[in-house]
């Protein structure tokens, strides 16, 4: 999902400005939900675990550029049900900076533009989670079905977002809508793996049912809301 440098240029950039400020106040109103429900501490190192997660993601994983941008494995639905919203998106904030900032300086330019794809579609999951997941199930007994309605809207999400900076910074031209075509069409693919990674990842959490009450992880991951 990283868009190109140029993509998006000139007095047009002023609108990432906007987008990831809102982004932000969104990841701050998170955040605070999650001070209040398990603490400072808890938030600080679930967002250090999952941005380490992040830019391995970035570095490691398979990723090719295919149209307007490249595709990645970024798993921000595992993420969500792992560390919860908050960390996941501070998480996903310094995993992208710090890639940026050591391994691709060309791509600062467009941070607004990157951390809005990423964050903006984590926000329609937690929307989602709310509508699709009883509140007193944890996340680690979710169906297949709920995994895949989440990991959809993430994956659905950044395409969509790739989609709008690419027509809003280069237009409608044939070659841009083939360019964003392609994107969209191989992105969608993570959808098929995805939601089971999620539920390995879940099975494997119901195996650390000793560290319910971990700071390391999300409340939710174990534990139902009564």
């Amino acid at each position: 999902m990283h868009i190109e440098p140029g993509v998006v240029s000139g007095a047009k950039m002023g609108l990432s400005l906007a987008t990831a400020g809102a982004s932000f106040g969104v990841l701050l109103k998170s955040s605070w939900t999650a001070i209040k429900s398990q603490g400072l501490i808890s938030l600080i190192l679930r967002s250090l675990i999952s941005a380490v997660l992040v830019f391995s993601f970035f570095e490691l994983l398979p990723h090719h550029p295919i149209g307007v941008s490249e595709v990645h494995f970024i798993l921000g639905s595992t993420l969500f049900l792992i560390f919860g919203p908050a960390a996941a998106g501070i998480g996903l904030t310094l995993g992208l900076l710090t890639q940026g900032v050591f391994f691709a300086p060309s791509d600062l330019p467009m941070y607004f533009v990157n951390i809005t794809t990423l964050l903006m579609p984590l926000a329609l999951v937690s929307v989602i989670a709310k509508k699709t997941i009883p509140a007193q199930t944890a996340y680690k007994d979710v169906t297949y079905k709920q995994a895949l309605a989440l990991s959809t809207a993430y994956q659905g999400g950044i395409v969509a977002w790739v989609a709008f900076w690419a027509l809003y910074g280069q237009g409608f031209g044939a070659e841009n809508l083939a360019s964003v075509g392609s994107f969209g069409a191989a992105y969608m693919l993570v959808v098929i793996f995805e939601p089971l990674i999620d539920l390995g990842v879940l099975a494997a959490a119901k195996t650390l049912n000793q560290m319910k009450d971990s700071p390391l992880f999300y409340d939710r991951l174990h534990n139902g809301v009564s």
